[in-house]
């Protein structure tokens, strides 16, 4: 099956396709030919997709995030925090978008924007620690508690999002990202709707922007765990790991920095 998260999907699929077959005929796991009228017949594979890859490589781009975090959270004066966040922001956004559309996973992309978005998310947790005292910290590990909740939810309970259920929550992707960037245009002209409001005067909209933001990544969270474990298993070649492991990036940092709204809200 393939996922229908817009970042795992785009023109690629993490359904394995063999060139060097006549006919170009997709194949199983096992690296039997799937056409119809075609007796299997077993041939050599290397180079699979495998769980422990992409785990190893979220861990890669993870900390290859967190010390972009740590070179803007050290180094960038106070007066360089909010034009490199909202630039990061912008840039990071455009980036995503190109890494995910590409037929080919672009590797280079990949690191690109985990270093952008550290450079981003350094700058928005020091803005955010220097108004909330010990925020970040507590929205670090709500976004791990969260990742894993959602984990066990999927491993031990089943929990899926597949069939007209993950058409929604894609197209609600596609329109909170969209609302998300024309509430970032309208501040530039000056007007502020209240969608990405933080602290104990946001409004209702914003409680409402914030709450759809969670439940909204939390089910992209279930459809890259879906899509992972089925490249897997119909034998992606192993660069889709990288693949897997950006999604995994991408909504991870979506539901932290949604953490770090929420946590806002509680506090003056």
């Amino acid at each position: 099956m393939q996922s229908s998260n817009p970042v795992l999907t785009g023109r690629n699929s993490f359904t394995y396709f063999n060139p060097n077959q006549q006919g170009g005929y997709a194949t199983d796991a096992y690296g039997y030919q799937t056409a119809n009228g075609y007796t299997p017949q077993p041939q050599q594979v290397t180079g699979r997709m495998t769980i422990d890859d992409v785990i190893t490589k979220t861990a890669i781009l993870m900390l290859t995030l967190v010390a972009a975090a740590g070179v803007s959270w050290i180094l960038l004066p106070a007066t360089m925090l909010y034009p490199v966040a909202i630039a990061g922001s912008l840039v990071a956004f455009v980036t995503v978008f190109i890494v995910s559309m590409r037929h080919k996973v672009s590797v280079p992309g990949v690191f690109a924007y985990a270093i952008i978005e550290g450079l981003m998310l350094g700058a928005w947790s020091k803005i955010f620690e220097s108004l909330y005292p010990g925020l970040v910290l507590q929205a670090v590990i709500g976004t791990f508690i969260a990742a894993f909740v959602v984990l066990g939810a999927y491993q031990f309970l089943g929990a899926r999002v597949r069939g007209r259920i993950a058409k929604i929550v894609t197209v609600s992707i596609i329109a909170y990202a969209v609302m998300s960037l024309i509430n970032l245009m309208l501040i530039f002209a000056g007007v502020n709707l209240g969608w990405a409001a933080i602290g104990a005067s946001a409004g209702p909209l914003s409680w409402i922007s914030a709450g759809l933001g969670v439940v909204l990544a939390a089910a992209s969270l279930l459809m890259d765990f879906d899509a992972i474990e089925q490249g897997v298993r119909t034998g992606a070649p192993d660069s889709e790991s990288w693949r897997g492991a950006f999604g995994l990036l991408v909504t991870m940092v979506w539901l932290y920095t949604t953490l770090l709204r929420i946590l806002s809200f509680f506090r003056n």
